[in-house]
């Protein structure tokens, strides 16, 4: 083999996944890109790991604002009880971490993580001028702004611009109907499915998906010596300049889009797991993270949900429900994750928007509130409880006064577990914890 053939050859193949994936044709503006992105990574002074080889982060959202206050019980406050008659968990129930505080008594599973070292509790977790409407609260946590401020990219989507330029179109997975506004980043990354099966190329013209997925494959085999010299550059008008072409930015759209739907359907289909997951939405997305993480999709950020938890009403049966769906969700993922042998480059991560008002209400449930607890857990985790147990007495408006701000704990994410630079991401310095 000739030796410019073969160095050519060696910088295709260096570009990663999407090179091999797309080994039937190379148009134009592919070759241009993969040379683009290897002399990229050539000048780099560090290659980046994906989620293939390096840490993987799972952010579980609770979707409807926790009642924190009967997710971490502070059982030994006196406080708790007066202002819960109806709803408050019986002292013999709680599962005791402490004299203080306990868990809710579903939470069996999260109990034996804490116990085994794999589990931290970030008590109190918050942010100033806290705001009680689901949508926006839910917005300033995606986006990790202040309460008065509206950004347009996610936390997590300014990680990707920063520090994943150039990588694989699936770093970043949610399972669900739509993406999270956390994924949101000036040049877009990420895909979104809700079952694998259904992650294929639909058209509202067509009954047909297969037939679809055809006619994206055919636009993406089309060389630059085939229909009579019609390539990309005369398709956009002009030579294709590799940057801001529509032409090329569909083409290569599509393409990501079909490389990505062909490596899930693939991973699924051959990775199998030995662990029996609940019958739950929130089992079968963690079921669908593991068996791709143990697939080898290279995926570092995935993202998941589990609503329900907008207890105004009856709360008391609802929330327990949902927290023992919560875990043994985990619980099971956890197990799977050690049978894989990558339960130590995981790391899971929960929040939800709010917490609930301190006193229960006259239905027998709880209202909007602020501040409420975070787990973290992964075999890279230090155990423990992080920040403190809000005093039930001084309250404001009824509501918890946060003492550590969510961004501490992203700054923590990020800097400690991801290895990127937090206050680049989220636009100023936040101390981190100690939890990794």
């Amino acid at each position: 083999m000739k030796e410019s053939t073969l160095h050519t050859r060696r910088k295709f193949l260096r570009t990663g996944v999407l090179g091999g994936a797309v080994a039937w044709t190379i148009p134009s503006f592919l070759e241009k890109t993969f040379l683009a992105l290897d002399a990229s990574a050539a000048d780099a002074a560090i290659q980046t790991l994906t989620g293939k080889d390096g840490p993987i982060l799972v952010v579980l959202q609770m979707a409807g604002g926790n009642d924190g206050l009967n997710t971490v019980v502070p059982h030994g406050l006196d406080p708790y009880y007066i202002a819960r008659p109806n709803i408050g968990i019986a002292p013999e129930k709680v599962l005791k971490i402490n004299d203080q505080i306990g868990l809710n008594p579903r939470l069996a599973g999260m109990r034996g993580l804490f116990d085994s070292g794999d589990l931290a509790i970030i008590q109190g977790v918050g942010y100033p001028n806290p705001n009680r409407s689901h949508f926006r609260s839910t917005d300033i946590w995606q986006t990790a702004s202040d309460a008065n401020k509206f950004e347009r990219e996610g936390w997590l989507g300014r990680y990707f611009d920063a520090c994943c330029k150039g990588e694989d179109p699936a770093i970043a997975l949610s399972v669900g109907r739509q993406a999270p506004m956390a994924f949101t980043a000036k040049s877009p990354k990420g895909i979104t499915l809700s079952k694998p099966e259904q992650f294929r190329f639909i058209s509202e013209a067509s009954s047909d998906p297969a037939a679809t997925e055809e006619m994206f494959r055919d636009m993406n085999s089309v060389d630059d010596d085939a229909n009579s010299g019609a390539s990309v550059a005369s398709l956009g008008g002009g030579q294709a300049s590799g940057e801001g072409d529509t032409a090329d930015f569909v083409r290569r759209t599509a393409l990501d889009a079909q490389v990505s739907s062909d490596k899930v359907l693939s991973i699924t289909k051959k990775f199998k797991s030995t662990v029996t997951y609940p019958q739950s939405q929130l089992a079968g997305s963690l079921s669908l993270v593991a068996r791709l993480i143990g697939g080898g999709m290279p995926t570092r950020v995935y993202y998941v949900s589990q609503g329900g938890y907008d207890t105004h009403s009856g709360q008391l049966a609802s929330h327990d429900r949902l927290m023992g769906d919560l875990d043994g969700a985990v619980k099971s993922f956890v197990a799977d994750l050690k049978a894989q042998g990558n339960f130590d480059r995981v790391m899971l991560m929960t929040f939800s928007e709010f917490g609930r008002r301190v006193a229960e209400n006259n239905s027998g449930g709880t209202d909007h509130g602020a501040a409420a607890p975070m787990f973290v857990l992964g075999g890279g985790v230090k155990p423990g409880i992080y920040g403190e147990q809000p005093s039930l007495l001084k309250l404001n408006d009824g509501d918890l006064i946060y003492n550590v701000d969510f961004r501490n704990v992203y700054a923590s994410v990020l800097d400690k577990w991801l290895k990127a630079p937090s206050e680049a991401v989220l636009k100023r310095k936040f101390q981190p914890l100690a939890f990794v």
